[in-house]
């Protein structure tokens, strides 16, 4: 017996990929922070649209595993322009299809939404140092969630503790047992929206070391002032939560 029914409508909003266009530019993995409804398969539907039409990639896959994306049945959303997408027959199955889809249509661009497992992380690492574009979104609002995660910290770079020399430690002036970053993140960078207009860049590798080590890493805000200007703010203190 039916009890209740939740309806949820997919939204394609040209324009919001402006927010950050520019870091397209670099061809290098990002990975979308926030909570739910903020906006982050929106924001994939119109990237996947934009390298796919107007950035011209060779092929753009996106692994689509509860059809928010591309919607449902064979014929993919028109919001999604020439990108390819790939369903999933389970959840517990998207890791492979990530794969698969790098094994089979050697996409210059994946577009995963909502990584959440161990090995899908580890499938996200064996994808980028294949030296394909990663676009992906994790549960979690801030860095340091993700820091903090033992099942996603992969995802930027991951963390071990490491037993400092007395002069190296004397030097730093910190205590013998300190974190680190463990190896080269995923994703090179990561935002943080804290707000459908209001958005924070990470240099990922950057701001996980400053934070490990209590510091307060610069960062560049993106914001919306009016319905067309999108205004960066570079080398702003993050104001985000420490470790």
């Amino acid at each position: 017996m039916v009890v209740g029914l939740t309806c949820r409508v997919g939204r394609a909003v040209n324009g919001h990929v402006d927010m950050v266009r520019d870091l397209l530019n670099y061809k290098e993995s990002i990975l979308f922070l926030g909570r739910p409804g903020v906006g982050k398969t929106t924001v994939m539907r119109e990237i996947a649209r934009v390298l796919a039409d107007e950035f011209q990639k060779r092929v753009v896959v996106i692994v689509d595993t509860s059809n928010e994306i591309g919607g449902d049945g064979d014929i993919p959303h028109a919001a999604i322009g020439g990108a390819r997408r790939m369903q999933v027959p389970e959840p517990s199955m998207q890791h492979r299809v990530m794969i698969e889809a790098v094994e089979n249509h050697m996409p210059e661009v994946v577009i995963v939404d909502e990584i959440g497992t161990e090995a899908e992380a580890q499938a996200c690492r064996s994808i980028a140092e294949r030296g394909v574009m990663l676009i992906g979104t994790a549960h979690g609002e801030r860095l340091a969630n993700i820091i903090k995660n033992p099942v996603l910290s992969d995802l930027v770079g991951g963390v071990e503790t490491v037993t400092l020399g007395d002069e190296e430690a004397r030097a730093r002036r910190t205590q013998k047992s300190i974190l680190e970053r463990k190896a080269p993140p995923t994703f090179p960078f990561l935002i943080e929206m804290r707000e459908r207009h209001y958005w924070v860049t990470h240099r990922t590798e950057r701001s996980v070391d400053m934070l490990l080590h209590g510091k307060k890493p610069l960062v560049e805000v993106r914001k919306r002032d009016n319905e067309f200007e999108v205004v960066i703010e570079r080398w702003a203190t993050y104001d985000g939560d420490g470790l």
